[in-house]
């Protein structure tokens, strides 16, 4: 079955375009201003990690989608992000803005931000027949993987050449845009009797205790946890420090980095969503998290951008086979009404995300950016192993495939 032939779908693939083009332009945009404005890679890694300060709210908002509808409440974010960008291009048009702004309204977004792949994933699973729920997960990936191609070239290159406040005047845009599309997208089955707090905190506990006890959600919640402290954080908010201390080039050739690893990650999820690749779900999360994390070792061992380029573009496409096959073995085994709030634990993974981030500044101003690839690179690898082989009879089993 072809998800575009699903009417929701077709409303909510552009709107998480939208929303993913907005979200790669604006952490490039801010990123580069933030080390223009300190140069410090501290304060670059603080404001990036602020982006998934909210990922130990996502279970709560697993449980308030449960409640009121996930359609309901991804509309009300996506109204918050477009207010949040045109406060910036005010400041923006202004001459006001201070890299205080820019943390304020980075920890305000952050709070929401992580919570928008649960969501979109959920409505994806509510609307998508089970039997082509890996291609729609894969085809929604897209979403993500083709902004950080368009939105890291026109993010970058839009601000070398038009200035600051042209650009961030196309993110509001784009906000507002996702925001239309979105009341387009299928409501979701509201359930009220999740209304107190101690309901809320139960089903919390419910959803937490059907992670702990089932050994393929445990693992793929360990996968997640892992990438996204050990693997992300170099495509994630290292590549401004990346592109200006390393190799030392301008805002451009940033843009040219996150595309790079971008068009990996979309040739990823064109395989994965095509459906013909003889492959089950837990290897290629394992084997995909492996080739990542080589693939980071070697990056690190670069000093110029003709050869970083194809490392880039291999860690894109290992993030795909990696993080695809997470996501629908999580969302494949869970019953309709736990969806949300299963993958509102999953999201719980993402705060792997800042404490890597926060760690790799000291890390590197201290050891070097070298020894910090090394230690990532070398120790996901490890962990990743160790996964493998702990639940090597639950993984290898046909009922997990």
């Amino acid at each position: 079955m072809n998800p575009f032939s699903v009417r929701s779908f077709r409303f909510q693939w552009p709107a998480d375009l939208a929303t993913s083009w907005a979200f790669e332009m604006e952490n490039l945009i801010l990123g580069w201003y933030i080390l223009s404005a300190t140069g410090s890679v501290e304060q670059l890694v603080l404001f990036a990690s602020l982006a998934w300060l909210g990922s130990i709210l996502s279970p709560f908002f697993g449980v308030a989608g449960d409640r009121f509808g996930q359609r309901t409440l991804l509309c009300a974010t996506r109204a918050v992000y477009a207010v949040l960008a045109a406060i910036v291009t005010t400041l923006s048009v202004a001459h006001a803005l201070q890299p205080w702004h820019v943390f304020v309204i980075a920890a305000i977004a952050g709070l929401i931000r992580p919570s928008d792949m649960v969501m979109r994933n959920v409505l994806v699973a509510h609307t998508v027949h089970s039997a082509s729920l890996l291609r729609a997960l894969a085809i929604s990936r897209t979403t993500s993987d083709t902004a950080r191609i368009a939105g890291a070239l026109a993010g970058t290159a839009s601000v070398a050449l038009v200035g600051m406040v042209p650009a961030y005047i196309a993110v509001t845009l784009l906000y507002v845009a996702a925001f239309a599309l979105s009341l387009g997208v299928a409501r979701t089955p509201a359930h009220p009797a999740a209304a107190s707090a101690l309901a809320a905190l139960a089903g919390l506990r419910r959803a937490f205790g059907y992670v702990w006890h089932t050994p393929e959600q445990l693992a793929a919640f360990c996968m997640a946890f892992l990438v996204n402290l050990l693997a992300f954080p170099f495509f994630l908010g290292l590549l401004p420090y990346v592109a200006k201390d390393v190799y030392q080039v301008g805002q451009a050739e940033l843009g040219y980095l996150a595309a790079a690893f971008a068009c990996g990650a979309l040739a990823g999820s064109l395989a994965v969503g095509a459906g013909r690749l003889p492959f089950d779900l837990p290897r290629a999360m394992l084997g995909g998290a492996v080739a990542w994390f080589v693939a980071i070792v070697l990056f690190g061992q670069t000093r110029a951008m003709a050869q970083g380029l194809p490392l880039l573009f291999v860690s894109g496409l290992a993030q795909s086979f990696c993080m695809t096959p997470i996501a629908a073995l999580m969302l494949r085994s869970a019953s309709e009404e736990m969806r949300g709030r299963v993958m509102g634990m999953r999201m719980l993974a993402i705060w792997g995300l800042p404490l890597g981030l926060v760690a790799a500044g000291p890390v590197i101003a201290h050891f070097g950016y070298v020894a910090c690839t090394l230690l990532y690179g070398g120790g996901g690898l490890a962990a990743t192993l160790a996964v493998a082989y702990r639940w090597r009879r639950e993984l290898w089993r046909p009922a997990a495939r």
